[in-house]
């Protein structure tokens, strides 16, 4: 099929961007990579009035660490995460991620910040920014705002952002050589969608017990969660094998899976026990 008539924009600046978002009001969108959006139009799913094309404003390409954080910007493809961007256990953690996102041609061309933006709850880098207690920032013609990972998300495929703001930068902790990290996901293909996946991220104290824990799930509702639950377990004991089966079952316990075509309620529930063991063997392995 082909898209409905629209008309292109190709800003060369973000706040040429917001402009011209501000500009068509409720009938603009934001291509990025377009991994989807293009699709979504193809299929006559989506139907923008507008399509501001921001691959030509410079200012919006960038990942870099920078006062504590990792800020990414818009136009940061994933495949650039496939190498460490940086030092530390976060910079090191992030190519395992990215190799489980889609295939290479999609990697090459999709965003991280589009991918959050799009806010499927089977998207890797959501999870990400939910467990990390990731900061947004959204940008329009009136300003900008910073968004918590935790209010960013609402529900499927839906985000705090307002019609006229654009996912301008995400920034994430900078981590230190204390933490571990680990994620696992399931999907029955290489490169299809998650069934259900999980990452663990862990401080550990100079006597070698857990001093901070955050447990994410995605794939599982209907958008990433923190299974606090699983994380006040995990504070103040030993790593090992018996705290991780105890961590997994409180994580499946307290986790309201959806059903659909793809799985059911039960299976899924199955899976977010066995992927958030798999994910806190991985980091401590």
């Amino acid at each position: 099929m082909k898209p409905a008539p629209f008309e292109y924009r190709a800003p060369a600046s973000s706040a040429e961007a917001t402009a011209t978002l501000a500009e068509a009001g409720d009938d603009g969108k934001v291509l990025a990579g377009g991994q989807t959006l293009v699709a979504a139009m193809n299929f006559r799913m989506a139907r923008p009035a507008v399509l501001v094309d921001i691959n030509r404003a410079a200012d919006l390409d960038y990942c870099r660490v920078d006062g504590g954080s990792l800020k990414i910007g818009a136009l940061t493809r994933h495949v650039a995460f496939e190498q460490p961007m940086a030092e530390g256990p976060l910079a090191s953690f992030l190519p395992h991620v990215a190799h489980h996102i889609a295939h290479l041609p999609i990697r090459m061309r999709g965003t991280f910040c589009g991918s959050l933006a799009h806010a499927d709850p089977a998207g890797e880098w959501c999870l990400v920014a939910r467990t990390l207690d990731a900061e947004m920032t959204a940008r329009s013609a009136e300003g900008e705002r910073t968004i918590t990972a935790e209010d960013f998300f609402i529900s499927i495929l839906t985000t705090d952002l307002a019609e006229n703001e654009l996912l301008a930068e995400v920034r994430l902790p900078v981590l230190d050589g204390n933490w571990r990290l680990g994620f696992s996901e399931f999907s029955r293909r290489a490169g299809d969608f998650a069934l259900a996946m999980a990452l663990v991220a862990v401080r550990l104290g100079d006597d070698g017990k857990i001093i901070e824990a955050k447990v994410g799930a995605g794939a599982v509702e209907d958008r990433p969660i923190r299974v606090t639950a699983a994380e006040k377990l995990l504070v103040g004991e030993t790593p090992g094998a018996g705290l991780f089966a105890a961590a997994s079952e409180e994580s499946a316990r307290n986790i309201d899976p959806i059903s659909d075509l793809h799985a059911s309620a039960d299976y899924r529930c199955d899976l977010a026990r066995a992927m958030t063991r798999r994910a806190l063997e991985h980091a401590f392995a």
